[in-house]
């Protein structure tokens, strides 16, 4: 087992977690309820990393973030450090790679929030952020959690765009992921086993936790 590398994507999935949590829930609640002009494209940028090859991503990420770029040069004088191949990259890949993990299933529990509900709680004299955290937030949180426990479980598994944007750098942006790819480069089928049981198991009850609330946020409200 390559702890390292497992504890770094451990690492890398709390901090994106961390980050899309309030990203998702602002994103989600927008698109959930606002209309506006633009509204199908908004989503569709935020389903297009479905859809898009992680490597192309990862290009596209390395062409904006890369040291030899405006934003690269200047996160290079403002921190010291370089932003591609290097945690802080690894951690910008991974929160737009995992985007619609987090909206998507926090939009459908916003959504399923009937709207008289929030009218009702106006109406009452409760602020919006009162209605916020007091309504709308416990009722949606079945889907906040999916959200979470899904892009967390996505995280850990990672490829792609991390290899693209972080490299392979052992203890710096080398994952759980990447470290079962040098296993089997490396013909040791033992090493990649144990690691790899070790995702499946872990993305088994991630996703069986997902189900779980998936049917909760179904029910029927008496």
């Amino acid at each position: 087992m390559n702890w390292p590398a497992l504890l770094l994507s451990l690492k890398l999935s709390a901090w994106t977690v961390a980050w899309l949590l309030p990203l998702g829930i602002l994103v989600a609640r927008q698109i959930a309820w606002r209309e506006f002009r633009g509204r199908a494209w908004v989503e569709a940028a935020v389903a297009l990393p479905l859809v898009l090859p992680p490597t192309v991503l990862g290009y596209y990420m390395l062409s904006v973030f890369g040291a030899a770029t405006p934003i690269g040069q200047a996160w290079q004088s403002a921190f010291g450090r370089p932003l591609a191949f290097s945690f802080d990259g690894l951690l910008l890949a991974s929160i737009v790679f995992n985007i619609p993990f987090a909206v998507q299933p926090m939009q459908r529990a916003f959504q399923s929030i009937p709207r008289e509900v929030r009218e009702a709680a106006w109406c009452s004299g409760m602020s919006h952020w009162r209605t916020f955290l007091m309504i709308e937030f416990p009722l949606a949180w079945p889907g906040i959690v999916s959200a979470l426990v899904l892009t967390f479980a996505h995280t850990m598994g990672e490829f792609g765009v991390v290899l693209m944007m972080g490299g392979n750098i052992p203890g710096e942006t080398q994952t759980i992921a990447i470290a079962i790819y040098d296993r089997v480069q490396a013909f040791d089928e033992h090493g990649a086993a144990t690691m790899s049981s070790l995702l499946l198991a872990f993305s088994l009850v991630a996703i069986g936790a997902v189900y779980v609330l998936a049917n909760r946020i179904g029910r029927p409200r008496e």
